[in-house]
């Protein structure tokens, strides 16, 4: 089984952490450390269920479904504070960041990430993937993320291509679920990997 690019599509937009680039346990890592300090112990399939939407947006749902009282914004500082620490282990994920090499320049292509855009160019700039990209909506970009659709919307718009004819590349639900929203051609990763 490959992971191939659809005959109908006509544009191609990429989430990053865990889909391009292998940086899914690493947030894990940093989310861990943060809340050790704390004494909770963040589930790791809570972590997962919630990939794909900004950090800040994650605590109120935190705060909410395990009582706790933490601070949205210092609580992102701290977790990006540690996200950063463990940065050097980042790599990328070969068997989807070679379709983007294949159609540069031949498809348009976006980034839509649920991340921080400066964060999420630094990841892009330090496998050496941002050179593949002009196009990328972050979680500053738009006022809904995933799994609402606007992301992924908003790189169509960007790229001058109607959702139908766009395949997102996704490995969380989340954003399977804002791919296949928006009427585009859902594309779940995770069985390649």
């Amino acid at each position: 089984m490959e992971l191939k690019v659809d005959e109908n599509a006509k544009a191609l937009i990429f989430d990053i952490d865990g889909t391009l680039v292998d940086t899914m346990e690493i947030h894990y890592k940093a989310w861990e450390k943060m809340f050790a300090l704390q004494g909770f112990n963040y589930p790791r399939e809570v972590f997962y269920e919630l990939a794909g939407i900004p950090t800040y947006k994650i605590v109120p749902i935190l705060n909410e479904r395990f009582n706790l009282k933490l601070d949205p914004e210092e609580t992102m500082n701290e977790k990006e504070k540690y996200f950063m620490e463990l940065f050097g282990a980042v790599k990328e994920i070969k068997v989807v960041s070679d379709i983007a090499r294949k159609y540069h320049g031949i498809l348009p292509m976006s980034l839509g990430t649920g991340g921080r855009k400066d964060i999420a160019q630094m990841t892009m700039e330090t496998v050496g993937l941002s050179k593949y990209f002009d196009i990328m909506v972050a979680a500053e970009d738009v006022i809904h993320h995933k799994p609402a659709p606007d992301t992924f919307l908003k790189c169509a718009e960007l790229m001058g291509v109607e959702p139908r004819f766009c395949q997102v590349f996704e490995d969380g639900e989340l954003g399977l679920q804002a791919a296949r929203t928006a009427g585009m051609i859902a594309t779940d990763v995770r069985p390649y990997l």
